[in-house]
């Protein structure tokens, strides 16, 4: 069987997602999520012209060095000055209050001599008025445009343009179903001949930081039986993710299964390490990624293809991450046949960014994992690489 590219395993994996719904959520809680409506602001921002800084409202006709204003009364933040600022005659402002009609200049409070009623313009004065004109940051009808995952600049955006509720999509819900005789749970006793169960809780993580809501569905054993109530009890999920049994060993059921549940087998194998064993294919409508059960390999393909499904149900575009360039740290061998994606550290350099592959590379290694920043990928048949060489890595 030939082996699919990672980029179009990519592609055809993303043709099987499709965006899940939206709700309105407020949006205190809105920040992680992602904009499914555009948000078009009700009023301009400032809503009034608005000072910049402490000091005297006055007539900028007025500010000549030693000129006496009368101080007529007081504009602060949230209780303007109703009246207006006529000749010869100041108004106390502070910073964000409404500048008084009238008055078309702020004379900082440093370039005044105050007192009593009274405040003298001292001879070497700023004239930059410090006013902040109504509509300068955006106007009313300005508009976010959707989707965009929002963050804290957008939140505090979304805040001034009076949105008190978003339409953001909903997080899609993501069914982990592992597998494996050979597996238990974190902080149970494993026998002999088992290993505790990790790729399970780390796709978890990587899922929930996407954006979904991955639900741990519990350990399915190496028999038909089990795996297809395992299947079963992702039913309402808009995705399922297992991890393991997705090779050709005796043990390995995951496609003879799914298959005789009605699953729609798409591709399955991919030329890449780790990761090679990966399928995909359709329940009806809803998506089946089977991941290799190797920690690793799982974790490497989730970076590459869960997150990106994620986003396509998210209503985002759910691209392959662009690979940057960096210099090569250590010499490298001829790759073979399959895209290697080589744990690595990522640093700042001389001439950019340095990327270090680890020497060991063993897909078992999650410590290894755990000190990686980065992904150093090499292309099917890259040959030998110097030290300084340009190579492509991607974020981790």
């Amino acid at each position: 069987m030939t082996l699919l590219s990672v980029a179009e395993a990519h592609a055809r994996l993303m043709a099987l997602f499709l965006p899940v719904g939206t709700e309105d959520v407020p949006l205190a809680g809105a920040a992680g999520r992602v904009l499914a409506r555009d948000v078009v602001a009700t009023r301009p921002q400032p809503p009034f012209a608005a000072s910049a800084m402490d000091g005297y409202a006055i007539r900028a006709q007025d500010a000549e060095a030693g000129a006496r204003l009368s101080v007529i009364g007081t504009s602060a933040a949230g209780a303007g000055f109703d009246g207006m600022v006529g000749a010869g005659e100041a108004v106390r402002i502070f910073t964000g209050a409404p500048v008084p009609q009238g008055a078309d200049m702020i004379l900082i409070q440093e370039d005044a001599d105050r007192s009593a009623e009274t405040i003298t313009i001292r001879e070497s004065h700023d004239r930059s008025g410090f006013i902040r004109p109504a509509g300068a940051d955006f106007a009313a009808g300005a508009r976010m445009s959707a989707p965009r995952r929002l963050g804290v600049k957008d939140i505090a955006l979304l805040a001034a343009m009076n949105a008190g509720v978003v339409t953001v999509s909903r997080r899609p819900r993501v069914a982990l179903i592992p597998t494996g005789d050979e597996l238990v749970m974190p902080g149970e006793a494993p026998a002999r001949d088992q290993i505790l169960a990790s790729n399970n809780l780390a796709l978890k993580a990587l899922l929930d930081s996407a954006g979904a809501e991955a639900q741990l569905l519990p350990i399915a054993r190496d028999t038909p039986e089990s795996l297809a109530a395992a299947f079963d009890l992702a039913e309402g999920a808009d995705a399922i993710v297992t991890l393991g049994g997705a090779s050709v060993g005796d043990f390995d059921i995951v496609q003879a299964t799914a298959l005789a549940k009605g699953l729609t087998l798409d591709f399955y194998r991919v030329a890449m390490r780790p990761g090679k064993p990966l399928l995909a294919g359709r329940f009806g409508t809803v998506p089946l990624v089977g991941l290799p059960g190797n920690p690793v390999s799982a974790i490497v393909c989730g970076h590459l293809f869960l997150k990106p499904a994620v986003e396509r149900m998210l209503g985002l575009s759910g691209e392959l991450a662009r690979p940057l360039a960096a210099r090569l740290g250590a010499a490298l061998g001829r790759n073979g046949p399959r895209a290697h994606y080589m744990r690595a550290t990522v640093e700042a350099g001389r001439d950019g960014w340095l990327c270090t592959p680890f020497p060991r590379q063993d897909s078992a290694l999650l410590s290894v994992l755990a000190d990686s920043n980065a992904l150093l990928v090499r292309q099917p048949q890259d040959p030998e690489r110097q030290i300084g060489d340009l190579v492509e890595f991607i974020w981790i």
